[in-house]
């Protein structure tokens, strides 16, 4: 049986994502998650991801700072709180909106084998993997 934790997250490991932002998982299989995976993004200023999608539903939410949503042909400002849903195979990505400050993220995906698919590369890996 899965025991129940609590986690510190700055007390895990981050990983660089590239583009100015890192990356802590949270919630993954290796804790014993089986329904959904989690994790926060830290992106210092200036900094955004790539374009990419998801085999699994996202939803995020931005914890701390301004940024910008961009999917589709759209952009929305976000600010602390705001909440995304993300339905699967929509391209879109994050980018902090300020020159000066950091933002961050918590970012949850509705299976335990998501992917990440870079539109520019049409590359694919598993969202886990690339934190282990």
């Amino acid at each position: 049986m899965t025991q129940p934790t609590i986690l510190h997250p700055a007390d895990l490991t981050a990983y660089e994502r590239g583009g100015g932002a890192r990356t802590i998982p949270l919630v993954t299989p290796k804790l014993g998650a089986t329904t959904f995976i989690n994790g926060i993004t830290e992106f210092g200023p200036g900094a955004k991801i790539a374009w990419h999608s998801h085999n699994a539903e996202e939803s995020v939410m931005l914890l701390e700072g301004s940024a910008v949503f961009d999917i589709g042909d759209e952009h929305y400002d976000l600010e602390a709180q705001d909440t995304t849903f993300i339905p699967p195979g929509v391209p879109h990505r994050f980018r902090n909106k300020s020159e000066t400050q950091g933002m961050k993220i918590l970012w949850i995906y509705g299976r335990v084998d998501a992917t990440r698919t870079l539109v520019e590369t049409g590359e694919t890996r598993p969202v886990s993997a690339e934190h282990t």
